[in-house]
Formats: C-alpha cells, structure tokens, sequence
C-alpha cells in the first residue's frame, strides 16, 4: 500500500521518514466520535494503539489508482499510479503542469512495456519495495520506545488530514534519552523531536510534522547523514471504504551521501484521486490503466495536470 508509495518515491534513503506507513483498511473499535483524556490514556498508550493499527493496515489486500503532484525548486511532474499484484505501476504524465510531448510519452509507455514484458525486472521491482516496506514497517514500529510523548490539545480536522468529522489529538514528542535503535533503520528517529495528531475515534496517525534536532547518520548500505534542521510532515486521511492513505508530504533534508557526496532534497507532493481497483490487477493491467486514464485526463485540459492544492 502506501508503505511502497513512499519507499518508491524517496527510496532507502529516506524510507525512514516514511511514518505514515500503512495506508490501507483497519477498522476500529467505534465509529462514534470520541474525545481523548489524558487522564485516562497515557500519551503513549494511543500512540501504540495507532500504530498497532498502522501496522494492521498494511496487511490489506485493497489496491488504488491514484495520482500525485511533486513540485520541487526545479518545477513539478505529475503521475499517475496503479498499486498491482506484482509491483506499482507509475506514468509521468506532466512537467509543470503541461502534458508530455508525444517523444516523452512514447518513452514512458516504452519503459513500462519493457517492464511488463521482463519478469526479471518486475520480480526486483517487487522485492526493492519489500525490502523498503519493511524498513518503513520498522520505523513506525519504534514510534512507541523511541520518543517521549505529552499532549498538545485537540485540533479539528481539515480535508486533507484525519477522519471526516473528527477532532484529531495532537502530541508533542521528542526522543526518549533511554531509547537504543536496534539497528541502522531506526536510527534516525534519535534526532527527531516535533508533534503527531492522532485520529482517537479510528486509532489512526493523521499527521506527523518532525525536525531533526541535531545531525543524525544513516546506513541502508549508503552510508551518510542528514543534517540538523531538516523537517518533514506527511499527513494521511480517510479515503473511502475505512481506508486511509497519504495526502501530503513535504521534505527538506541536506547531508552528505557516502561521507563525501551533497544531499539535498527539497519536495511538496500531493495525492489525489484515490479508486479502488481489485486486488489482482496484474502489471500488464496496470499499465493499460494509466493508458486509458491519461487519455481521459487530458480530455479535460482544465484539470489535466493539477491535483487539488493542500488546504491545511
């Protein structure tokens, strides 16, 4: 699900990061608004509930069609995507908001011809998002140990963000000095300090907004490290059928890759446009999807290249 949407985008790198992991169903307890006391539920109590939840989710077999616009210092390209059995399937289909030129676009059907015709290419596809799946599914799993949490209140939620209806719960963190990563993944989250909003009624993580407190290093076998004052903020909400995947992620990171070579990332993308599609779309399928959507998008050149603008 969104595990493989964000370890796609970002890669090993910054897989870490990838907090809002799950997307996915999971249904919880009550569907009844309910308001957080303190008093009753420690902090961190919610937070392992939600991701126990998170977690769940990533179990689902449900599979979307979606769309995403990433701007960055250089301009924006906006894609569309099909979650398949075999791996995500995704076509470039604008750079800055205008569609490809016909050389771009025979160019991207060719790459994902090609993909689709190599079983080879597919079968490392799919065990490269595994792979990073599993470092994100590591990280929220340490969300709990690795930071000490207070409560901040209650905000409403926005339509990017949370559970429709919903008062999110908002929780101040910052690292727990008792807390040993148990690996190079989870060592990240040493220097991370800033605020989580939690939806209390489903037990899901709407928001998470970080900076990195001091420089902190990486593994992942591309040795390096992130530099204090980088942020990040990936926000998540319900899309339909108990399903929540991610609407907004914003990074900002500088380091150095391999000790000596420049990082800089800089990037706000949006997601739009989630539709279910069943669950044992092949590759091959997925492809002929982005074909027919990319057709239709651009039948309407009004809202061809533009995903929605974030509201919150």
């Amino acid at each position: 699900m969104l595990v493989n949407l964000m370890s796609r985008t970002y890669g090993p790198l910054l897989a870490g990061f990838a907090l809002l992991s799950a997307g996915g169903t999971c249904r919880a307890a009550s569907s009844a608004p309910q308001s957080y006391d303190p008093g009753k539920i420690p902090p961190v109590e919610l937070v392992r509930q939600a991701v126990q939840n998170e977690v769940a989710a990533n179990n689902s077999s449900l599979k979307h069609m979606f769309r995403s616009r990433k701007q960055n210092p250089q301009g924006s390209q906006t894609r569309l995507y099909v979650e398949t059995q075999q791996a995500t399937a995704g076509m470039t289909v604008a750079y800055n908001d205008k569609p490809l030129s016909p050389d771009q676009m025979r160019d991207e059907e060719n790459r994902l011809a090609g993909l689709a015709s190599s079983p080879e290419q597919l079968s490392r596809k799919h065990a490269q998002e595994a792979e990073n799946a599993q470092r994100t599914l590591a990280i929220m799993k340490a969300l709990p140990e690795a930071f000490l949490y207070e409560y901040a209140g209650e905000v409403p939620a926005s339509d990017g963000v949370g559970g429709a209806n919903h008062k999110l719960v908002r929780l101040k963190f910052h690292p727990n000095p008792a807390y040993q990563p148990p690996s190079h993944t989870e060592q990240v989250l040493v220097g991370m300090e800033g605020a989580l909003e939690i939806d209390p009624t489903e037990k899901r993580i709407a928001q998470i907004d970080g900076t990195l407190s001091k420089e902190v290093s990486f593994g992942w076998g591309i040795l390096g490290h992130l530099d204090q004052g980088g942020h990040f903020l990936v926000e998540q909400r319900d899309v339909g059928k108990d399903s929540w995947e991610i609407s907004h992620m914003a990074l900002s990171f500088t380091g150095k890759i391999l000790l000596f070579k420049s990082l800089s990332i800089k990037t706000d993308e949006v997601f739009s446009d989630f539709r279910s599609v069943p669950s044992n779309t092949t590759f091959a399928q997925g492809v002929e999807m982005l074909k027919q959507e990319e057709a239709k998008l651009f039948q309407n050149p009004a809202q061809a290249a533009n995903a929605p603008q974030h509201s919150r």
